[in-house]
């Protein structure tokens, strides 16, 4: 189930959305969902141009949680259709930066040596 809903919002934040504050490269990282199938937590990394606008685009993809539940209903083959929440998701973001630093470090140990 947690993956169905997975390719679902992402279906649903990429290519059914109007909000035009929703930019940049936006995917969904991770469903966790609740036993009963009532509750599931969804995280986003939305990759962006400043950081205000990935906190924008994020605000903006809140905001329209009961339309992309609206249409997870048409997903999800199941008695229940879980209620989504949205939690930002930095773990991609911290890694490209870890990698950046080494990348850095790497490189000013070439030209030490």
């Amino acid at each position: 189930m947690a993956r169905v809903v997975k390719e679902a919002v992402s279906d649903i934040v990429n290519n059914h959305l109007q909000d035009p504050r929703i930019e940049g490269l936006i995917s969904v990282t991770e469903v966790k969902i609740e036993p009963d199938l009532k509750k599931a937590e969804v995280f986003l990394s939305i990759m962006g141009t400043t950081q205000a606008k990935q906190k924008t685009t994020f605000e903006a993809i809140r905001h329209a949680a009961g339309h992309i539940q609206a249409l997870l209903g048409g997903y999800v083959k199941s008695k229940f259709c879980p209620h989504l929440f949205f939690h930002l998701d930095d773990r991609l973001k911290k890694t490209m930066e870890t990698l950046r630093l080494i990348e850095e470090v790497s490189k000013d140990f070439s030209q030490e040596n």
